[in-house]
């Protein structure tokens, strides 16, 4: 699989919501201090914790060095804080979920052992092709009850419509909180929260965040990570 070729489809995504969402929701300061500040650094204790990232662009590291994406920066803010993680990036860009569907069996079933927690972000593609919101929740509902069969915990990272698809918009920011209730997931409710209104995170192409705008993504979210680990 190609992992870094660039989507139209997410580059309209996100340069809708950088022109039309509203304010962020505050970063949790000391996880994302936790992420950047090598001084905080704990001795790696217990068991091996692993992650399996699965997901788009956003994911997979566009233009930024494999060690610069969102799971290599993730893993390294979890060790950092004493926590034994090992993060395998499984993000494709310009995935839909149903491309996401086809190759989740295939991905889960190639893993050296069963991950200890599966995060899952995808959608986004889904709504700026327009495909019906009702296809998108059904994709995601597969994936998470292939999952759940599975017994591997969740991590749903939630996606919103801008305010241009208001067609959209209800049924698509709802399916993430209610699948996420449904079958008992975790759930960050806008994944894209801390970045997307700054441009300076941006890089140029106005999609894909820097390597900087990874590293705050990873410092609002590294605290919902944690919580969905399994405990021992």
């Amino acid at each position: 699989m190609q992992l870094r070729r660039l989507s139209i489809v997410p580059v309209l995504f996100s340069a809708l919501f950088l022109a039309a969402c509203g304010s962020e929701a505050p970063v949790p300061k000391s996880d994302a201090e936790a992420s950047r500040d090598a001084t905080v650094e704990q001795p790696v204790m217990g068991p091996e914790q692993r992650i399996l990232a699965f997901g788009d662009s956003l994911f997979a590291g566009y233009n930024v060095a494999s060690d610069d994406s969102y799971p290599a920066k993730l893993e390294a803010s979890l060790r950092a804080q004493g926590i034994n993680a090992r993060v395998t990036n499984a993000g494709v860009s310009g995935d839909t979920t149903a491309a996401g569907l086809q190759r989740l069996t295939f991905t889960l079933d190639g893993q050296p052992e069963k991950p200890d927690l599966f995060i899952l972000e995808l959608g986004g593609n889904d709504l700026l092709r327009g495909l019906p919101v009702s296809e998108t929740r059904k994709n995601i509902e597969t994936m998470l009850q292939e999952l759940q069969k599975r017994e591997i915990p969740v991590l749903l990272m939630g996606m919103r419509a801008p305010p241009n698809f208001a067609e959209f918009q209800e049924a698509f920011d709802n399916l993430y909180p209610e699948l996420a209730k449904q079958y008992g997931a975790d759930l960050v409710p806008f994944f894209q929260e801390s970045i997307y209104d700054k441009p300076e995170l941006i890089q140029g192409d106005r999609v894909h965040p820097t390597e900087e705008g990874i590293e705050t993504l990873v410092g609002a979210t590294v605290g919902a990570v944690k919580e969905a680990l399994p405990e021992g």
